[in-house]
């Protein structure tokens, strides 16, 4: 009789401890649904959980991961500072549960660094400093434990890219607090990944590695081929995905595939069923904007209508006011810049900058056109609007200085690499002691093409060219690519 009770317990306490963290069928459903953007229908799964499965800690995983993608598409400062109360309780939760369990050290990694990057966006950087060192230490740990434990690995590599390719101040201060990243080898970690998991028992993570993969690839590595990787590698993921949609389309507008944007943000899944994400008519609206289309004013209402978060008022404002200039009403265009100056934040680099351009003098139509059909990746329409201009046609210094860098990014993108070269120099030249950003670019990119023919001296002098000039738009970041440059070519 005592032997039986014996393995009965056993029995039951083997049980308990697996069932604290179960990602079951209905967990599994619950995350795709959040990856989704269904957040709604995911909170209905996972309360539908705690009450079948009161001891399944995953659900606090999960709910974490809802707050997460809810503050992720609405950016609302209120609803941050009112749910942000949610991450204590969760982690001292978790905190009792099975430490055996290769999910428990991850759990609580997993929701440090998702709190760390909404506090970043909302400008509580020591805060967010501290949950990644503490989501370092945990996910370290775990690796001791659990290392083919393929989440972890996901996470480890995050860490890695994010610490890695800080500017050095900001690097400096996370070494002082004993982290260090390695950008290259969380990129490696990454596309590992991204081939293992749909073969593993963890494949509902492949789409969470994938998004962050791309997004690594075109802001962090600037990737030429990032649009292409990223429409191959979410090929598999389902198409009733929201957040597939937002970063295909985020990706092709940055990589200037404009028109594989828009066919993407027209086709996107819609219904009460998903989240609002108002950033994707920011999105569509910039889409339309580049190919010159004046309807995109309407997406940029609609964002600023629905938007109650604190980034791109001021750019939509600009881009409103730009719009307005291309269809030759200056009331309305300086209607716009007056909002521009008094709405929105200046948290982002993009809305900092676009309350920069608002307080200079009114942009020239066709170098405004040129710029907006290169960044939708129209080469050939906007050399047409440059071609056949010369620098005595421009009044102001800006306007001479942004024609010559037009000339040169168009020539360089139709691979024109002399005529570009040029257009560089000269704008290098003539604006290295003006605080337009033209002639510290023109240096970085004189800097890159001298790096690519192998011309390492002269890729240096450019490098540490752009590291001279300052007080200019962009300095910090100009500074940080003249630096990465320099440490490529030493190696």
């Amino acid at each position: 009789m005592l032997r039986r009770l014996f393995l009965l317990f056993i029995f039951l306490s083997s049980f308990t401890a697996k069932a604290n963290f179960d990602f079951n069928a209905n967990c599994i459903a619950a995350y795709n649904n959040i990856m989704d953007l269904k957040l709604n229908t995911a909170r209905l799964l996972i309360a539908a959980e705690k009450k079948q499965n009161p001891q399944n800690s995953i659900t606090v995983l999960l709910d974490n991961y809802v707050d997460y993608y809810y503050l992720f598409t609405s950016e609302d400062k209120s609803d941050f500072d009112r749910l942000k109360g949610n991450k204590a309780i969760r982690l001292a939760r978790l905190e009792k549960e099975d430490i055996k369990s290769p999910y428990y050290l991850y759990s609580m990694a997993e929701i440090n660094m998702q709190w760390a990057y909404l506090r970043g966006n909302f400008r509580e950087y020591y805060t967010a400093g501290w949950e990644i060192k503490k989501a370092s230490s945990l996910l370290q740990q775990n690796a001791e434990k659990f290392p083919d434990f393929l989440p972890n690995q996901k996470c480890i590599a995050v860490v890695n890219v994010f610490i890695g390719s800080l500017p050095d101040g900001l690097k400096g201060l996370l070494g002082i607090l004993g982290l260090r990243g390695n950008t290259q080898a969380g990129v490696r970690n990454l596309e590992s990944l991204v081939a293992k998991l749909p073969r593993s028992a963890y494949s509902h993570f492949y789409d969470e590695t994938v998004y962050s993969l791309a997004i690594i690839q075109t802001d962090i590595l600037k990737d030429t081929l990032a649009f292409e990787h990223t429409i191959k590698n979410t090929n598999i993921i389902r198409n009733s995905s929201l957040l597939k949609t937002s970063i295909r389309a985020y990706v092709a507008v940055k990589t200037a595939h404009n028109s594989e944007a828009i066919n993407v943000l027209e086709n996107r899944p819609t219904g009460n069923i998903y989240q609002s994400y108002p950033y994707l008519d920011y999105l569509y609206g910039t889409a339309n904007m580049h190919r010159l289309n004046r309807s995109a004013g309407i997406y940029f209402q609609a964002y600023l209508k629905e938007y109650n978060g604190i980034n791109y008022i001021k750019e939509a404002y600009l881009n409103l006011a730009w719009l307005a200039l291309l269809s030759n009403d200056t009331a309305s265009y300086n209607s716009y810049i007056s909002l521009v100056k008094t709405k929105g934040y200046s948290n982002h680099y993009k809305d900092e900058q676009a309350l920069k351009e608002a307080n200079d003098p009114i942009p020239n139509t066709d170098l405004l056109k040129a710029r907006l059909l290169f960044d939708g990746g129209f080469f050939d329409k906007a050399l047409n609007l440059l071609e056949g201009k010369k620098i005595e046609n421009f009044r102001i210094l800006r306007d001479k200085l942004e024609f010559h860098y037009r000339l040169g990014r168009v020539y360089e993108a139709l691979g024109k690499t002399e005529l570009c070269i040029r257009y560089y120099q000269s704008t290098l030249a003539m604006g290295k002691n003006e605080r337009y950003y033209f002639a510290a670019n023109s240096a970085i990119s004189l800097g890159l093409i001298y790096e690519k023919r192998k011309d390492y001296a002269k890729a240096k002098s450019m490098y540490n060219t752009a590291i001279g000039l300052k007080n200019h738009d962009y300095e910090v970041g100009t500074e940080q690519k003249a630096k990465d440059g320099l440490k490529r070519i030493a190696s």
